[in-house]
């Protein structure tokens, strides 16, 4: 799928380049599902829509609603994307399946510190999960995180 490849490209840069650890398909909550959320070597939250083309973008009513769980937002698109479709007030990354370049910072919005501590510790849930699925795919694992 393209946009996967985007967040793909997406989660190499910030990690390799940025120091950030990142989840791809994160729930914050029920109901909500981020692209790619990740979390910064200082803590901070970002979260990254990857969108792969203008019928992905105009299809996506529920972005707004992620704005309350992170520091900073972005957009991840590649380069023949229409940028200019992409709201004002949201970062901008131009991605493709192995790397990517910020060109616009979201602007920061601090996340209340009781919503960043629950936030953090549904991440690093989620990311052990992950991972104990990778190393032992016939566990039964508990559903939440």
């Amino acid at each position: 799928m393209p946009g996967q490849l985007l967040a793909r490209g997406v989660c190499r840069h910030l990690s390799a380049g940025h120091g950030f650890a990142v989840i791809e398909e994160f729930v914050p909550e029920r109901g909500k599902r981020v692209d790619v959320m990740a979390l910064g070597p200082k803590g901070e939250i970002w979260v990254i829509e990857c969108k792969s083309s203008r019928a992905d973008f105009l299809s996506d009513g529920k972005w707004q609603g992620y704005l309350d769980w992170c520091d900073r937002y972005f957009w991840a698109v590649d380069e023949q994307f229409p940028t200019d479709l992409l709201p004002d007030g949201t970062g901008l990354i131009i991605a493709d399946a192995y790397d990517a370049e910020i060109l616009r910072m979201g602007p920061e919005s601090k996340l209340p510190g009781a919503r960043r501590n629950a936030l953090v510790r549904r991440f690093a849930v989620h990311a052990a999960r992950r991972l104990q699925a990778l190393r032992d795919p016939g566990a039964l694992l508990d559903g939440a995180g």
